[in-house]
Order: structure tokens, then C-alpha cells, then sequence
């Protein structure tokens, strides 16, 4: 595949991300001047589950949604997932692995609706992606997670148990043929289910002995598997022993050719993209990563960091190893434009931040500041860019957006809408009304206008909007603070019912005060597990957003635990939020009650479920009580 560079004259609708609705057939080249080209779908084989046509091809294997929601606060609602999941068959993912469907009813239904929504949306080139979920080596896990994908047209089971000996005697407390027995039924089960595309992983192979994963892999492709999926799930191979035994396990399992092998590498040293890239070069044809890296621990193989350096260099350093498959020149299919508002999404839905010099998608991956640095910028941008920031889907600056349009508080809902589409945000009535109710109030108090980033800002703001029949909503909020005084908040919000309800609490500062007068209010008893903020632009009066995570403490009036896919222990689950504001301890307030909605939802989604299970009709989680002291009035 030719490498053209990107000018970086685009459009706004070019420069920031794809209209949703645009779905092109053809293309084939990376990167092009035009516009039509860079939207266009890339090409990819015909799908078959053991092989593909085209040796050289590389799937993209994303599981955001499941190991990458395995990070601590990094919870998503069921809606979260699926526009998430939306975003992924846009960049063009082979393989979403959408949950581990076993862990709770609301994480089977996540996933049963990503498999009936996304599993079915074919684009025009014929593209679909596998929608798949994880299962432990047991019947009831595999069962439950067949249930869950198969009504997607492409579905997979994801299978594993450990192969190495310290995870084989101190967790599972098995033998060597127990574990190939327990391995060859589970695979066996899924496939008598009526699953023709079955996965599996010896957990821990990184560690696992070499003449074992010959035995157990070779097992497993007798009984139907269909991927071998390699994790090197602590993170302790070096690149040349990862590539290494992917290449010794393609020469010495019996029926290798006729199975993909995949890859699935932690960062625990930093080195996940490295050992991914290195099993591609020794003949892995499938890449399991997240975006942004996140996942257990130091995360997982970055997808953007994957699929940009095959882009760049898989054409000319992959054909280098005496292991390789095919001519050794291998490539993705993967619509690069939609990396960066895939990363967004991600980061606000997670509450997970990018470090600032994060490869690829970090706020500072494009910038230069160095007078060297900018003196060559000026020149040529090929002096310090290998990429440019158009070709990810991120626009370099109002200058190159030509967008024309300052926002602020005279501007109306059409010219909002408008800027909003140039960014590649397609919101509906409902949530653009919320944005724009949003918009006049912190225009009102911003000087100069709202900026792409502040708008962006409140996009993501989701504290303001309905979640069914849990959701409580921030009405108003007066706080007094000082140095010689008790900080004292009083805060008004409105619950499920529509009353309005206030309460008065003190705190240690402002904020404390304001979410003590909170929980008072709700009547929850939550742990606040992170905090953080930051201002999205320069300047006094910068529109500031804040991230919590929280969790439910163990007297409180709600439970929300889950199942962990690798410890099979059960996990307190954490809950995040994100509000923006001009004023620093509305925009607090904000974060803290979106958390705490998605708790209260989640939880109430649970009860029905578990309700239903037990032959009890609809279970519910009633109204939660008012904190004592709380006021309310009707709201008219």
C-alpha cells in the first residue's frame, strides 16, 4: 500500500471525524488529498473464522469493552457501550470484544444489544464486525456468553483458563491433564452450541512452558478452535521472546495452518505495542488491543499505536523474520481518520485521561514548542511530523478547520448544531436541546466565546440529561466559603418524581460541602474514589471539567458488585462522571451527581434482572430515600 501524506487544507467535516451517516465503498489507499478517499472503507478479505485469504492481513481485535472496562473507574453504562461500539465499526475493527457477559445481567444485556445492533449494521462493502464475548472454561459461563452474541450475523466465543504453572498450582490447584481436559470440553461445548467461531487463550502463556502450549493448543484446534489467541498476560515478555514463541508455536502445534494465531499483550514494562508488532512479524494475524491503551493494571496494546505503525511501516519492516507469513507485507483495514474521536469518546465515557504525550492521540503527540522544532514545522512539516494530525481525524486548528464560526452567547441553536456536525458530532433532538441548554448558560458567563474544546466539553457533560427513571438532576446551588468561616453548601435538585428537593450541609471545603449536601440529599452512602480537573482551554475564565469515580460503601443503600473475568472474585464496582462549568464547583457538582445517576441506574437494571431471574416479575429499586432534614417542593 502506497503512503500518500494528507494535506492539511482539509474541511472541518474532513479534519475532525467522518459524518456518521457516510458510508463509501472502495478506497484502498491510506491516505489521500481527497476527501472522498480518506472516508472511504478499506478493503479487507472475506471473513472466514480459521482463515484468511489474503496471508498478509492483519485483524484488529478491540476489547475496550471488556478488558478495557476491567480498569478501576473505568464502568460504562449500557449506552456508553453501544455508541461506543457504533465508534468501532466506523474505524473498522475485525473483532469487538464487547463483554464478559457472565459477570452481571447488565453486562449480558450490553452486550445481547451490541450483538443485535452493531452484529447486525452491514456496511455497503459487505463489512460487518465479529462480535464476540468472553467466557471462563466452564459450561454455564460459555452458554450464558453464547446467548449473548449469537444474534449478531458474525458471533465468537472467547474461551480461556491458565497455562502456566504458577497460575496452574497456586489459582486453578490443577494438573496439566486436567487443565487440556477442562480446555478441550470448553471449546467442544461452545462449538455443540452451534458456534463456528470459537477462540481461545491459554491464560498466561508469556510464562507458560513451550512443550505444554504445544500439547494444550493442539488439543484445542481437534476440538473446533478456530483463533489461538497468545496473551502474554503479565507483561513480561521482551519483543524478540514474544515474536519468538509465536513463531514456535506456528512450527510446532499440530493443525497450526489451519488456525489464526493472535496476540494479546499487557504493558506491565511498556512494551504491549512492541510484543504485539513482534508476534505480527512471526506470523500473528490477529492484534488484540484497546483504545487508548487502558485495561488491567498498566493497560493493554494501544490500538492507535498498533494500526499507525502497520500503516507506516508494515509494507517495508515485516518481512525481516524467518517466521514470516505471506510475502511480509502486511496491513489493516482500519479508517485511521476515526482514531482521535474514537479516543475521545473513550476517554470522556471512561473518565480516563490520555497522558499528554500519549503516542498518537496525547494532546501533546502534534504540538512542538522547541524554537528548532517550530523553525522546521515552519519549513516543512515533514521535518518533525511522520504523520499528520488530519490523518487520525484530528484537526490542527480553527486556521485548517475553516470552520468561520465564533460561538458564544448570541448564537443560536442552529449555528451550535452546525459546528457540532463539522466536528463529526451527529447528536439527536434530545441530546443537542441538552447541549444547547448547556451552551447559553456557560456562554452567558464566558468572555470571548466557546472554543471547539469547550464545546467538546459539554458534549460529554452528561450530568444534565435524562437516564430513565433513576436519574436526578442539579437545579441550583449556592456555596459560602471563606477562610474564617464553616464552607456551607446549599444544593436544589429534582429526583424521578419531578419534586424539587434542597438540604444544607458543611464540609471542609466547597466541594466536600456541596457533595455531602448531595449524598444528604439522595440518601447514598458512596466513596469518592478519584478526583481530578482540569480547564479545556487558556485563560480566566476557562471552562473547567472535572472527573470522579465513586463507589458504593458497604452500608449504603445500594450494592453494585461484579464478577472479575480473571479472579472469578467478586469486584465493588466503580462508577465515573464528568461535568463542565465555568465555576470550578458547579462544574464538581455536575461530575458527582452523572456518577451517582450511573450508579443508581446500574443498580436498578440489576434488581430487575436478578427480580425476573427468580420468577418475581420486575424487581425494582425504589425511590431513594431523602437524607434526613431535606426540603422539597413541587416543581410547577
Amino acid at each position: 500500500m502506497k503512503l500518500l501524506i494528507i494535506l492539511t487544507t482539509f474541511q472541518a467535516c474532513v479534519a475532525f471525524n467522518i459524518i456518521p451517516s457516510t458510508r463509501i465503498v472502495g478506497g484502498g489507499k491510506l491516505y489521500s488529498t481527497s476527501n472522498d478517499d480518506v472516508f472511504a472503507r478499506k478493503p479487507r478479505p472475506p471473513y472466514i473464522p480459521n482463515k484468511i485469504p489474503d496471508p498478509d492481513y492483519v485483524r484488529i481485535f478491540d476489547t475496550t469493552l471488556r478488558d478495557g472496562e476491567q480498569s478501576p473507574g473505568a464502568t460504562l453504562t449500557s449506552d456508553e457501550k453501544l455508541l461506543i461500539a457504533k465508534q468501532l465499526s466506523k474505524l473498522g475493527v475485525d473483532v469487538i470484544e464487547a463483554g464478559f457477559p457472565i459477570a452481571s445481567p447488565d453486562d449480558f444485556e450490553a452486550v445481547k444489544q451490541i450483538a443485535e445492533v452493531v452484529g447486525n449494521d452491514v456496511w455497503e462493502d459487505g463489512y460487518v464486525p465479529v462480535i464476540c464475548g468472553l467466557s471462563r472454561a466452564s459450561k454455564k459461563d460459555i452458554k450464558t456468553a453464547w446467548d449473548a452474541v449469537s444474534p449478531a450475523k458474525l458471533p465468537r466465543i472467547h474461551t480461556f483458563i491458565a497455562t502456566s504453572k504458577i497460575h496452574m498450582e497456586s489459582k486453578l490447584k490443577m494438573t496439566e491433564d486436567e487443565v487440556v481436559e477442562r480446555a478441550v470440553e470448553a471449546v467442544r461445548y461452545a462449538r455443540g452450541l452451534g458456534c463456528e467461531d470459537v477462540e481461545f487463550s491459554p491464560e498466561d502463556a508469556g510464562r507458560s512452558e513451550p512443550e505444554f502450549l504445544y500439547r494444550v493448543l493442539g488439543e484445542v484446534i481437534k476440538a473446533g478452535a478456530t483463533t489461538l489467541n497468545i496473551p502474554d498476560t503479565t507483561g513480561w515478555n521482551m519483543p524478540w521472546e514474544f515474536g519468538g514463541l509465536i513463531g514456535m508455536l506456528r512450527e510446532n502445534v499440530e493443525g497450526a495452518d489451519n488456525v489464526i494465531f493472535s496476540t494479546h499483550c499487557q504493558n506491565d514494562l511498556g512494551l504491549s505495542t512492541a510484543n504485539s508488532l513482534a508476534g505480527a512479524m512471526n506470523g500473528a494475524r490477529q492484534l488484540e488491543c484497546t483504545i487508548n491503551g487502558i485495561g488491567e493494571r498498566a493497560g493493554n496494546a494501544a490500538l492507535e499505536e498498533i494500526v499507525m505503525g502497520i500503516a507506516l511501516k508494515g509494507s517495508t519492516h515485516f518481512d525481516q523474520s524467518p517466521n514470516k507469513l505471506g510475502s511480509g507485507k502486511i496491513y489493516t483495514a482500519i479508517n485511521p481518520v476515526h482514531i482521535s474521536p474514537t479516543s475521545k469518546m473513550v476517554s470522556e465515557f471512561t473518565g480516563m485521561i490520555c497522558q499528554p504525550h500519549k503516542a498518537i492521540v496525547g494532546n501533546n503527540a502534534f504540538k512542538h514548542e522547541s524554537g528548532i522544532h517550530q523553525d522546521g514545522m515552519i519549513k516543512s512539516k515533514n521535518t518533525y511530523e511522520i504523520m499528520t494530525p488530519e490523518s487520525i481525524g484530528l484537526m490542527r486548528g480553527d486556521s485548517e478547520s475553516g470552520a468561520g464560526i465564533v460561538l458564544g452567547k448570541h448564537s443560536g441553536r442552529n449555528a451550535v448544531s452546525t459546528r457540532l456536525a463539522e466536528m463529526g458530532y451527529d447528536l439527536d433532538s434530545e441530546k443537542l436541546n441538552a447541549v444547547f441548554k448547556r451552551f447559553k448558560i456557560v456562554a452567558e458567563k464566558k468572555k470571548g466565546g466557546l472554543e471547539d474544546e469547550d464545546l467538546e466539553a459539554l458534549v460529554y457533560d452528561s450530568a444534565g440529561t435524562s437516564d430513565g427513571e433513576s436519574s436526578w438532576a442539579l437545579d441550583d446551588l449556592q456555596v459560602t466559603t471563606g477562610m474564617s468561616g464553616i464552607p456551607t453548601a446549599t444544593v436544589t435538585m429534582h429526583g424521578p418524581d419531578g419534586i424539587k428537593r434542597f438540604v444544607a450541609a458543611t464540609g471542609t471545603g466547597p466541594v466536600d460541602a456541596v457533595y455531602k449536601a448531595i449524598d444528604k440529599l439522595i440518601g447514598i452512602s458512596v466513596e469518592l474514589e478519584t478526583y481530578g480537573m482540569q480547564a479545556v482551554n487558556e485563560g480566566i475564565d476557562a471552562v473547567a471539567t472535572t472527573r470522579v469515580s465513586i463507589s458504593a460503601k458497604p452500608d449504603s443503600s445500594v450494592t453494585a458488585t461484579s464478577l472479575h473475568s480473571q479472579s472469578g472474585t467478586e469486584k465493588v464496582r466503580q462508577f465515573s462522571g464528568a461535568g463542565s462549568d465555568g465555576d470550578v464547583v458547579v462544574s464538581s457538582a455536575r461530575a458527582y451527581v452523572s456518577a451517582l445517576n450511573k450508579m443508581i441506574a446500574w443498580t436498578k437494571r440489576r434488581s430487575e434482572k436478578e427480580g425476573a431471574a427468580k420468577g418475581e416479575g420486575e424487581g425494582s429499586v425504589d425511590s431513594v430515600p431523602l437524607g434526613d432534614g431535606a426540603s422539597s417542593v413541587q416543581v410547577k
